[in-house]
């Protein structure tokens, strides 16, 4: 009965970690509308230079080193844990010095490779977040471990709000002051150096109230320090290797999008581009979402039915988890195209760069399909090819923006990043096939789902248009092209889900397994309910 009761307390934390991470994704994603609206396209073009770097740092440690140091933990005696905290957090040192090290002092070399040395303060202020990484990855790992998931969530949530909550508020003061835009950008990095500060105190000050906490002073078991130091790192680099790669590629655009227009335009008229292309981001973030979480979400289900039975039984998880991503991918990428130049509006004002970031968009669904993939695929234990075809992905990202960049500007870049995930994701699944050669999908599946989108686009356009032309158009510009974006994202999803349900797409079975999967069974149901004769 303990070791039930253990079990069913250990998966309610589950769930509230990830409820917590979707928190923190919808925050990470929202906080940069109203920060774009606060200090404009040069402005974020500013914060987006520098945010991958600090970006990528932050994801690696304080959450893929914490997801490693809880597994090593967990693989362990309860003797071992303070040998094995104290090799954990001399890692994290080693590895979080050395990339302030690197930040910090080569600020001016690294800014001056992305052709603005004004960023160079930026970049020393974001660095600074790295100091707290190592004990912020060790507490985290050591709660997870336990099974104790709850304070992990509290402390990821209070990260976040600190942060938001900092970097909107220290924006909109330097902004009404008259201060520069690189001083605004600034202020948004010490807003990330808060969020870390709050969650490493709030975790600390659990950490000491925590009555049987693993005791970090333990030496009465010793654990040799090189085994240790390799798994952390092999774990370490496979639980955030998919976050890890959107934030190389957003690196690449800091390199290379602003220098290649600045050869061609004068330097404003460039970082002003490079803000409008950035505003496609958060709408990515958001985009993946839905799609990745209700595919993730039966992730868990592929992992416990082949760890049981050598994955014969794992085969319908793996097809529905596919399925969901292609589905809600797609209809979440279509339908922010269709409506793109009115959200763009709404959000930021501007219709600028909106054919830009309709290609941009495309990523949305790029993504959906990758990221439960690479889920399974880490989940069985493959992670090496997989690794390496995101690297050519990014290569040919990288190889896409030299050659397009100069020709046709954010809509070449933006064309890169299509052509960069394209590219991986090919050969993800290809690889995928190789590995579990299953039917992902019938071919009734993408002909349901072709119509389905057919049906939304021939509804969704003539309403925009309307609702643009006539119904929305005695309004003022912003507020017209809200109604007329919100009204049409209800509009399309209701017909495209509508089409789907009609047509069966998913089982009801297959609707209960994910979040929300209820009303959309009920909604199929009464659907396809017999008419009376």
């Amino acid at each position: 009965m303990q070791q039930q009761w253990n079990m069913k307390t250990f998966m309610k934390g589950a769930a509230l970690l990830a409820a917590a991470g979707i928190i923190v994704k919808i925050l990470s994603a929202v906080y940069r509308i109203p920060f774009q609206n606060l200090v404009g396209d040069k402005g974020f073009y500013i914060y987006q230079q520098v945010y991958p770097f600090i970006g990528i740092i932050t994801v690696w440690t304080s959450a893929g080193f914490a997801v490693a140091v809880s597994k090593v933990m967990a693989d362990r005696d309860r003797a071992e844990s303070g040998a094995v905290m104290r090799i954990a957090l001399a890692c994290l040192a080693v590895v979080s010095g050395a990339s302030f090290l690197v930040l910090f002092f080569g600020a001016e070399m690294i800014t001056g490779w992305m052709g603005d040395l004004q960023l160079a303060p930026l970049l020393r202020a974001g660095s600074l977040v790295i100091l707290f990484m190592p004990v912020l990855a060790l507490l985290k790992g050591v709660y997870q471990s336990e099974g104790r998931m709850a304070p992990v969530a509290g402390a990821q949530v209070a990260e976040q709000a600190v942060r938001v909550t900092v970097i909107l508020a220290g924006t909109l003061i330097v902004v009404s002051a008259g201060a520069s835009l690189y001083m605004a950008g600034q202020m948004a990095m010490w807003g990330a150096v808060a969020g870390e500060a709050a969650g490493v105190l709030l975790l600390f000050a659990l950490f000491r109230k925590w009555t049987g906490r693993p005791d970090f002073r333990d030496r009465s078991t010793s654990v040799r320090a090189w085994p240790v130091v390799k798994e952390l790192t092999a774990i370490s680099l496979a639980a955030s290797l998919s976050s890890l790669i959107l934030l190389f590629f957003q690196m690449v655009d800091s390199f290379t999008v602003f220098n290649l227009m600045a050869e061609t335009m004068e330097r404003e008229t460039a970082m002003e581009a490079k803000g409008v292309y950035d505003r496609g981001q958060p709408l990515v973030q958001m985009g993946i979402l839905l799609a990745s979480t209700l595919s993730l979400s039966i992730v868990p289900l592929v992992a416990a039915h082949t760890a049981k039975q050598k994955g014969r039984t794992a085969e319908p998880f793996i097809r529905l988890a596919w399925r969901l991503a292609f589905l809600f991918g797609w209809a979440a990428a279509l339908g922010l195209i269709l409506v793109l130049p009115y959200v763009n509006e709404m959000l930021f004002e501007t219709r600028s760069g909106s054919a830009a970031i309709m290609v941009f968009c495309i990523q949305i669904f790029e993504l959906s399909l990758i990221l439960p993939l690479m889920a399974v695929l880490q989940g069985l234990g493959r992670v090496k090819v997989p690794a390496l075809l995101l690297l050519l992905g990014l290569a040919v990202k990288t190889a896409a923006n030299w050659l397009l960049v100069p020709q046709a500007g954010i809509f070449g870049a933006s064309l890169a990043g299509v052509a960069g995930f394209a590219a991986a994701g090919a050969g993800i699944l290809i690889y995928f096939k190789k590995v579990w050669p299953v039917r992902l999908a019938e071919g009734r599946f993408y002909l349901m789902i072709a119509m389905a989108s057919l049906m939304m686009a021939a509804v969704l356009i003539p309403w925009m248009l309307l609702a643009d032309i006539w119904l929305f158009d005695g309004l003022p510009g912003r507020i017209g092209a809200t109604f007329t974006a919100l009204t049409g994202v209800a509009i399309g999803a209701a017909v495209f889900l509508a089409v789907i349900a009609r047509t069966r797409v998913l089982s009801e079975r297959e609707w209960y397994l994910i979040p929300f999967g209820r009303r959309l069974a009920a909604l199929q149901l009464f659907l396809n309910k017999p008419k009376r004769k």
